[in-house]
């Protein structure tokens, strides 16, 4: 049996920048705590976690020790919180999310009304929408075009993506709220907002998956990019399991199996990686 990994995978440049800077700080100013988990992938929170990074859940929860903020980003008003509670602020928003920030606050600032295609429940999407100052609204998918736009939504219409989604269902969104809504726009603003990296995965986990019998996606379960590369999996028409660690791979899996592709998420060691292929290899049928 053959075990083949994407060619793109694993620790994309944020969570590698964000961790890197978690770890330098707590080096440097001794323990620190992580305004929400550093990244949806459990092994990471453990090892920063037993390099004094703790993570806490609310602002109220903040005590002596400086507080970082995750790559996923928050919004201003979480920042101005912290700055009036007196924390000292290490901030790793991966510069991406930074990027998708910065328009829903230039877009909704020239009266644009925006439509943010994500999950509304993401924690990068709830800072997002924190930087925008004026009319927004949040889609999960083109489903949500089947109803009206909101009453309030003025004709100019700038439209921004999580930044992990999938190139695909962005593109599909765009063309559904062009073919549906047409007569309410009158001046439409499409800003790529994706992330490269994330892209570029899905890209190789696309074209792995139409090549193997089984399709092995590693990542956190709170993971969106992981989930998404899973989706692209499936899409292709083969059997797909996403799993945390090696352990939850099951021999039972790889029976029949001439071959099987392993992905990773953007949040994913690849200390993780290299087990689940190790593992896939132990299992294997004789």
């Amino acid at each position: 049996m053959r075990v083949i990994k994407a060619t793109e995978l694993g620790f994309c440049m944020g969570v590698r920048r964000a961790v890197d800077m978690m770890e330098d700080a707590a080096g440097e100013l001794g323990p620190i705590t992580s305004l929400g988990s550093t990244v949806h992938n459990p092994q990471v929170v453990d090892r920063l976690r037993d390099r004094g990074v703790e993570v806490i859940a609310t602002i109220e929860a903040i005590d002596e020790r400086p507080v970082a903020i995750t790559a996923h980003g928050v919004g201003p008003k979480v920042l101005d919180e912290l700055r009036t509670r007196g924390a000292r602020i290490v901030d790793t928003t991966c510069p991406i999310v930074t990027r998708a920030q910065q328009w829903a606050k230039k877009l909704t600032d020239e009266g644009f009304g925006v439509i943010v295609f994500g999950d509304p429940n993401h924690k990068e999407v709830r800072g997002i929408l924190g930087w925008s100052n004026g009319k927004v609204v949040t889609m999960k998918s083109a489903d949500d075009l089947d109803a009206p736009l909101p009453d309030w939504m003025p004709s100019r219409v700038g439209v921004l993506s999580q930044t992990t989604e999938t190139e695909g269902h962005f593109a599909a969104f765009v063309q559904k709220l062009l073919t549906t809504h047409m007569e309410r726009i009158s001046e439409l603003r499409v800003i790529n907002t994706l992330c490269n990296a994330t892209s570029s995965q899905q890209a190789a986990t696309h074209d792995l998956a139409q090549g193997v019998d089984l399709m092995i996606v590693v990542g956190g379960r709170e993971s969106a990019n992981t989930r998404h590369l899973a989706e692209v999996a499936r899409e292709q028409g083969v059997e797909t399991y996403h799993v945390e660690s090696a352990g939850e791979i099951e021999a039972a899996w790889l029976a029949g199996r001439d071959s099987v592709g392993v992905a990773a998420g953007a949040s994913t060691p690849d200390a993780v990686i290299d087990e689940v292929v190790e593992r896939l290899y132990a299992l294997a049928p004789a």
